[in-house]
């Protein structure tokens, strides 16, 4: 399988990427489970899941080790995410953790660079270091995390805020507060989301609807959530450390859910009827 055959999301610039790819919280965190990790990243790769998120904060850059591990050789044909923490993103600490995170990594380059959260320093900082990083090669392009609409409108407000590529926020079948007013706006400035959690850490799965519905669909609990957000328009990067549960993700790429079944998840599911406070985890 071809990542031309997947589902894609264009980034603003006009960049194609496929539209799931791998999640790594939690991952390079356990010598014990390092191989079957590479191996699953790996078998992502070969299935077309190329985009790739990381951050700095995750096991303290262990998953951005792991990560370059697994890409060794075959770096172009992967998309690069990493974040940077806001303690770190003054101009000066987030060109240093840009540095350190390619380090780990064993690449002169992120594709994707995002600002964790929000913290204390300005952003016009932080963008003030994403423009030095684009400039030198460091990284293709630059994007936010856990950013609200207050935020984004903010944030495009600034110089060169326009040039952001990406929000990445929780949102799954049981997070669907960003859908009154986030969704919406990322849609009409042209912001892809990135969708973290797309199965609630693996919560959601236990929802009977859902089993009722993959089990109509003969699919899996964990493909139908998937397949839900990527009919969200939404960038899904589940996370998993066995071959065989990146396999069963992989899949969800091409499962499609009629009118019929989106029905029947809304009214088990139900989108916000009132504004919600953006939601983490």
């Amino acid at each position: 399988m071809t990542t031309a055959e997947m589902r894609a999301v264009a980034l603003p610039p006009g960049e194609e990427i496929p539209a799931l790819g791998q999640g790594t919280w939690y991952l390079g965190e356990d010598p014990a489970r390092r191989g079957q990790e590479v191996q699953a990243l790996r078998t992502g790769l070969d299935t077309g899941m190329t985009v790739v998120d990381m951050a700095e904060m995750y096991g303290d850059g262990a998953a951005e080790t792991l990560v370059g591990e697994a890409i060794a050789g075959r770096r172009d044909g992967v998309f690069l995410v990493s974040k940077v923490l806001p303690r770190h993103a003054d101009r000066r600490g987030t060109v240093a953790a840009c540095e350190a995170s390619l380090r780990r990594l064993g690449t002169d380059r992120l594709d994707l660079y995002l600002l964790h959260w929000r913290g204390s320093h300005p952003l016009a900082e932080t963008l003030a270091a994403f423009a030095e990083l684009t400039a030198a090669g460091k990284i293709r392009h630059w994007g936010v995390s856990n950013l609200d609409v207050t935020d984004m409108t903010e944030l495009l407000s600034l110089p060169g805020g326009d040039g952001v590529a990406a929000d990445q926020v929780l949102y799954n079948l049981t997070r669907r507060g960003i859908e009154w007013d986030l969704l919406p706006w990322c849609r009409d400035a042209g912001v892809p989301v990135m969708a973290y959690s797309p199965v609630e850490q693996g919560r959601l799965l236990e929802a009977p609807a859902l089993h009722e519905v993959a089990e109509a669909l003969g699919a899996t609990p964990a493909q139908v959530a998937l397949a839900w957000v990527l009919e969200q328009g939404a960038v899904a990067i589940p996370r998993s450390a066995r071959p065989e549960h990146v396999l069963e993700n992989r899949a969800a790429a091409d499962l499609r859910l009629p009118p019929e079944v989106l029905s029947v998840l809304d009214e088990a599911f139900p989108p916000p009827d009132g504004p919600v406070p953006l939601e983490v985890l």
